[in-house]
């Protein structure tokens, strides 16, 4: 049998990097609806007059505590309408009537529900299938929450998949795999990442985090590590 050209050999590539990437688990943007309570109160400042102190205080009894609050109503309305399947309704940004996500998250920026909206608003934008988007507003999102964090690197990393950038997405997906202290979210984007690798033709980084699955994972995995391992040897 005749040999491919380079030319149709890289277009027979490319069919199979799409195919491959078009199967990728995307379980990481299943949306688990946490709502964080309201933000914490603002740490006390030091060395400061009093006068500075009263002023802080008054700043948080007649601003923060209502903003705040106003964050809240805005978040839960969107959210009732994501759980209702209403996802355009749970959106929003189009009118003051319906802020939705999109508008608690430009609103109330500074305050933690505003942030959790920019996440939210961030995996329905990816949903639509805009993915620039989706990434812009994942990236706002941010939190003491470190499992929380590793969702949005892992949920970053699926809209730059989607933009057809997998090399960054494998640096998201890194991220994500060393942002959390719990075991199985640790272990899930690892092995993701490990997907990824092998996607992209970098055996040797592949059987990094496979091998590192294999080492402290094997209860989560059911011994797939060990079939990765191989594959990265013929992939």
């Amino acid at each position: 049998m005749a040999k491919l050209g380079k030319s149709a050999q890289n277009e027979q590539e490319g069919k199979e990097t799409v195919e491959f990437f078009k199967d990728l688990d995307r379980e990481a943007l299943n949306t688990e609806k946490f709502v964080e309570k309201y933000s914490k109160p603002l740490g006390l400042v030091f060395g400061v007059l009093i006068l500075g102190v009263l002023g802080f205080f008054a700043y948080k009894q007649f601003v923060v505590a209502p903003k705040n609050t106003e964050a809240v109503k805005s978040f839960l309305a969107a959210q009732k309408n994501l759980a209702e399947g209403k996802d355009k309704d749970a959106l929003g940004g189009k009118s003051a009537a319906n802020p939705g996500f999109i508008g608690t998250a430009n609103e109330y920026s500074s305050t933690e529900i505003g942030k959790l909206s920019s996440y939210n608003a961030g995996l329905l934008k990816f949903k639509e299938g805009k993915f620039q988007e989706a990434y812009d507003l994942l990236d706002k999102f941010s939190s003491k929450n470190k499992t929380l964090m590793a969702m949005k690197y892992g949920a970053m990393a699926d809209a730059k998949s989607g933009l057809n950038k997998n090399d960054e997405a494998l640096g998201l997906l890194d991220q994500a795999a060393t942002a959390s202290d719990d075991p199985y979210t640790t272990y899930y984007f690892t092995r993701k990442a490990g997907i990824v690798a092998l996607g992209l033709k970098k055996n040797t980084e592949a059987k990094k985090y496979f091998s590192a699955i294999d080492e402290k994972y094997q209860d989560y995995d059911n011994g797939m590590s060990d079939s990765y391992i191989e594959m990265t040897k013929y992939y």
